[in-house]
């Protein structure tokens, strides 16, 4: 996952509406099932995938009230605790 584009994605959703980003990550989710994609291509939309469900989660932070900053660290700590394990 990268911050730059959790925080741009974040800032889609507060421009927009997170649907539109829902819709992405599942057509994306859809485009896996092609079973002629390589390997190094399902990683790519794979990482784009996480990058949409991680802004998801920091903005659905925000929308309950944590500030925007508080609510991306406190995000990319879990991330990172998580890859420690």
């Amino acid at each position: 996952m990268k911050l730059p584009i959790i925080k741009q994605l974040v800032n889609f959703v507060e421009e927009h509406d997170e649907d539109y980003l829902l819709e992405t990550a599942e057509t994306l989710e859809s485009i896996c099932e092609v079973a002629t994609l390589k390997d190094n291509e399902l990683d790519t939309i794979g990482e784009i995938i996480s990058n949409i469900y991680g802004a998801l989660e920091v903005s659905s932070e925000i929308q309950k009230g944590t500030p925007k900053k508080e609510a991306m660290n406190a995000f990319m700590s879990r991330v990172l605790s998580s890859i420690d394990k």
